[in-house]
């Protein structure tokens, strides 16, 4: 997994790319395409024409870097526009990389009481419940 530091942004080009580019490619394509400082030490991630392999480039400060990731099923989701660039948070990213849809990710449980525990809640329910019956 990728850890993202503080200050550093992540870019989704979007659209598609050409997966054959590697990293002298990529850069240009921030610096021609997307009009980003490609040295500037943020994530720049591009995805593939199947949507199943996503390149991740980054600079260090020494070289750069090209992370890949290919899923063995499903698509990485991605926006619908065809070109320019979208900035995501670094929780999105990990979402994004997981294969989950970072777009709109559900809950999967929220408090309704402080406070109190469920065999309390459940009591306080069903005395509401009668009350106003």
């Amino acid at each position: 997994m990728i850890q993202v530091v503080g200050g550093v942004r992540v870019y989704l080009a979007l659209g598609r790319t050409d997966m054959r580019k590697g990293m002298n490619g990529l850069s240009m394509l921030v610096q021609d395409v997307l009009g980003k400082d490609v040295f500037t030490g943020h994530l720049f991630v591009f995805r593939g024409r199947r949507g199943d392999l996503i390149k991740i480039l980054c600079w260090d400060g020494q070289g750069f870097c090209l992370f890949a990731k290919r899923l063995e099923r499903g698509r990485f989701v991605w926006p619908s526009a065809t070109d320019g660039v979208a900035h995501v948070t670094s929780a999105q990213l990990s979402m994004l990389l997981e294969g989950i849809d970072w777009r709109m990710p559900q809950r999967t449980w929220r408090p309704e009481m402080a406070g109190q525990d469920r065999k309390k809640r459940i009591f306080f329910d069903q005395n509401r419940q009668k009350r106003l019956g």
